[in-house]
């Protein structure tokens, strides 16, 4: 079926070389000179996408987008700015714009924007997780549940987010998905991926704080062969293996401010050169960034540069902490138990009284991530049918008052008296000493790791793995 786009721009000659491209793609395109006629145009018939300059005669682009919104929702609306006004395109992708594109225009990405907007799913019903149902067979055989991404629960905070979910896989522009540790941030950078244009593409995640520094910049943009001592042959980067698709960076907050420069260009200019290569070369991928930390606490330390950070925080989406969202824990323990029961082919096995009390009352400072480690833990550890107390292992000094309203506390308690399980007591001795040792090198790294015996990156993974900042 023909694709139909509306043109609006003041200049001509902008005007006709739109169309042009359109008609070479297949597309049929109508056009308009201001507001005035742009709103005529809209009123007649359904468009697949707008393409509208940011300043027009009687008004501006913004005028533009605010009207599609109101009176053709599903139409993608792509502004196109001066050079340089970052500002204005940043606003527009706020108010809810598809995409941008700059001044002179680039050709190969106004077709990749063309075909990016097209492809959108056009019934704006579809959501990219639907809400779990209410209860879960228990004491038969374990259903197959669904393996891909997907939100569990239907309290306020959970609609929420699945509702932005949606807004934001319609979209291109860069979503900063803030949170607690396990709460699930990279299952909703999955899932807007999933839902949007680029579902066919690659998503790329990257841990920016599991990558040695020397390391990221051959990482991030590829090498050719021989570029550097070791490069026996051409790698493809994070960078060009997510053209098309949508480029996770989990924990960005790590990335050191060298990096934080080239990622910034990369992320205006949407160009890439290899280390050892001589030209670059233009690619198209959406950025979806998470971290734990307070992301403007590090701007204002001057740990994080501030022109990136508003570049990538044009979109904030919550991610809660299981404490704030405890309504959904029942159907949340039910629905990953079930999980965890088909992936091992077990029967699901009745969470005795005792179990139901002691997982209600926990803290999970771990959040989701948390919640399904003691549930596969305590899968392995029961009888097969019944999962009792002491299955789940729970870690001390983390349930919430007796007599205090709110099922889990969001204050976990500090007491050491009972006996921890096992992998926390090997984490805490693995914490003390790995501590001791950068006390004992003054911070060096590299010589803490000799002091412990492993490699530099096994103890950057450790740092990661146990928070140690």
């Amino acid at each position: 079926m023909t694709k139909h786009v509306l043109v609006v721009d003041d200049e001509k000659d902008i005007r006709e070389l739109l169309v042009l491209t359109l008609s070479r793609m297949g597309i049929e395109a109508d056009t308009a000179a201001n507001c005035q006629e742009a709103f005529a145009r809209i009123s007649e018939r359904s468009y697949d996408l707008c393409l509208t300059d940011m300043r027009l005669p009687d008004g501006d682009g913004m005028q533009i987008v605010d009207y599609i919104a109101k009176n053709s929702g599903n139409t993608p609306v792509a502004v196109i700015t001066a050079y340089g006004s970052t500002d204005n395109a940043v606003a527009a992708l706020k108010a809810g714009a598809f995409d941008y594109l700059a001044k002179p225009i680039q050709l190969k990405q106004l077709r990749d924007l063309i075909s990016s907007a097209l492809s959108l799913p056009r019934a704006s019903s579809a959501a990219p997780a639907e809400a779990a149902p209410r209860r879960a067979t228990v004491n038969k055989p374990a259903p197959v549940v669904a393996l891909g991404p997907q939100l569990i629960g239907e309290s306020a905070a959970i609609v929420k987010a699945r509702d932005l979910i949606a807004k934001l896989a319609r979209s291109q522009a860069p979503v900063y998905i803030a949170g607690e540790s396990g709460s699930g941030k990279e299952v909703a950078a999955r899932l807007i991926h999933s839902a949007s244009s680029r579902r066919d593409a690659r998503f790329v995640a990257v841990n920016c704080g599991a990558i040695p520094e020397n390391l990221m910049e051959s990482e991030f943009f590829g090498y050719k062969r021989g570029a550097f001592t070791g490069a026996d042959s051409e790698r493809e980067g994070f960078l060009h293996a997510a053209d098309g698709g949508t480029l996770f960076l989990d924990e960005v907050a790590d990335l050191p401010l060298t990096m934080q420069v080239k990622l910034l260009r990369v992320n205006q200019d949407k160009k890439v050169r290899m280390l050892g290569e001589t030209n670059e070369k233009t690619i198209d991928f959406r950025i979806i960034c998470a971290t734990h930390k307070n992301l403007a606490s590090k701007v204002a330390a001057g740990e994080f540069r501030q022109d990136l950070f508003y570049r990538l925080n044009v979109i904030e989406l919550k991610m809660p902490a299981l404490r704030e969202i405890s309504d959904d824990l029942p159907i949340m323990i039910e629905q990953v138990l079930a999980r965890l029961a088909a992936q091992a082919g077990m029967q699901l096995p009745t969470l005795d009284a005792s179990a139901q009390t002691a997982l209600r009352r926990y803290d999970y400072p771990g959040n989701v991530r948390e919640l399904e480690n003691i549930l596969e833990r305590a899968l392995a550890l029961c009888d097969g049918t019944t999962i009792f107390e002491q299955d789940l292992h729970l870690q001390p000094g983390h349930d919430a008052p007796a007599n205090g309203s709110d099922p889990i506390s969001t204050e976990p308690a500090t007491s050491n008296k009972l006996t921890m399980p096992l992998h926390d007591y090997l984490d805490r001795i693995e914490r003390e000493q790995i501590l001791k040792a950068l006390e004992t090198t003054e911070n060096n790294r590299t010589q803490a790791a000799r002091v412990l015996g492993i490699t530099f990156r096994s103890l950057r993974y450790r740092l990661t793995r146990l928070e140690i900042d």
